[in-house]
């Protein structure tokens, strides 16, 4: 089910990965005190793959989503590129480095953040650690203060740049982890998870200030997130891996086309019976009924033929069609 990847042009893409894979090895102990003693003497080993056989291309600016359930081996991917894991087998080069060799040139020119791990001191003020991250990357005060100037004017976190990291809220934190993450203005950005457990407000000041740092930047970023809301308003494009292996790779309004092969259908009717409960399985699936309004899932190639059937057989005063959520369509392709 693998898409065609929507990059083109006869540059090199400015991260590669051919073949990788990432083995586990691990001890499959036999149940019972016996087991136990057996397992000092002969020991049984498996190997679970995270990550197997993966391709794909990414260009310079591209704003990509990596999709996939837990366990799926996005992580595990993220990791390798950013050369924290060394591959089973397999390639990849991001910006012309082999990530995993560390290079200090390459380790200068990318950034990882991760949603569950933090990167600030936790009783320092964030400041300081912004500061501390300044020194390592070797940035000058001026450019230190005019970048979190307005890092953290975009991010509405200004004012919390002499408070303790401890103290400061999950959205507030994150925030101020990004910053950390781009303070040397990295030319590729991995980010694993980066709104998770956010209040909406929060996610959507990430969303917008992620949206237009890369579209001023030109930063290429890789994005896993949970939350489609976070793939549908930032990713034309996505990849969807499972199992460790990929199987879609294409453009999201392509998800849509060929696993939604059904839209919401949405009527309000007139009148004091309001719309009748008889029959509606006939026009497709009902997936909400009160008295004034009806929802139907209806194939793609029924809806004009629904819509009119409904306009002509019942007091219809508003309809409207809508394609379904993509996390909809997203939660049934896994369950395949």
């Amino acid at each position: 089910m693998q898409g065609q990847s929507t990059s083109s042009g006869s540059s090199t893409p400015l991260i590669q990965v051919n073949g990788l894979t990432k083995a586990f090895r691990t001890y499959k102990k036999e149940p019972g005190f016996r087991g136990a003693i057996k397992g000092l003497f002969r020991r049984k080993y498996e190997l679970t793959y995270a990550v197997k056989d993966v391709n794909f291309n990414v260009e310079a600016g591209e704003l990509v989503g990596f999709l996939g359930p837990n366990g799926a081996g996005k992580t595990t991917t993220l990791k390798m590129l950013a050369g924290l894991l060394y591959p089973t087998s397999g390639s990849a080069k991001v910006l012309g480095y082999v990530p995993w060799q560390r290079e200090d040139g390459y380790r200068r020119q990318f950034a990882l953040l991760l949603g569950q791990k933090n990167q600030l001191w936790w009783d320092l003020p964030a400041r300081e650690s912004l500061e501390l991250n300044a020194k390592i990357y070797g940035i000058s005060r001026e450019s230190l203060e005019k970048t979190v100037d307005e890092m953290t004017s975009l991010l509405a976190v200004k004012d919390k740049l002499n408070v303790m990291v401890r103290e400061l809220s999950l959205g507030e934190r994150m925030k101020m982890e990004l910053i950390a993450s781009l303070l040397h203005k990295p030319k590729v950005l991995f980010l694993d998870e980066p709104t998770i457990g956010l209040d909406v407000i929060s996610q959507k000041t990430v969303r917008e200030f992620l949206r237009e740092y890369n579209a001023k930047q030109k930063t290429t970023i890789l994005l896993t997130s949970h939350y489609m809301a976070d793939i549908q308003e930032l990713c034309r494009r996505v990849i969807i891996i499972d199992h460790g292996t990929i199987f879609f790779d294409g453009l999201l309004s392509e998800v849509i086309d060929r696993f939604a092969d059904f839209k919401i259908i949405t009527i309000q009717c007139t009148g004091v019976e309001g719309c009748p409960a008889e029959n509606l399985e006939k026009y497709g699936e009902v997936v909400e009924k009160t008295l004034t309004t009806i929802k139907l899932k209806v194939k793609r190639d029924r809806v004009i033929a629904v819509c009119k059937a409904l306009l002509d057989e019942l007091p219809v005063s508003d309809i409207d069609i809508q394609e379904v959520p993509i996390e909809d369509v997203i939660r049934q392709i896994f369950a395949r």
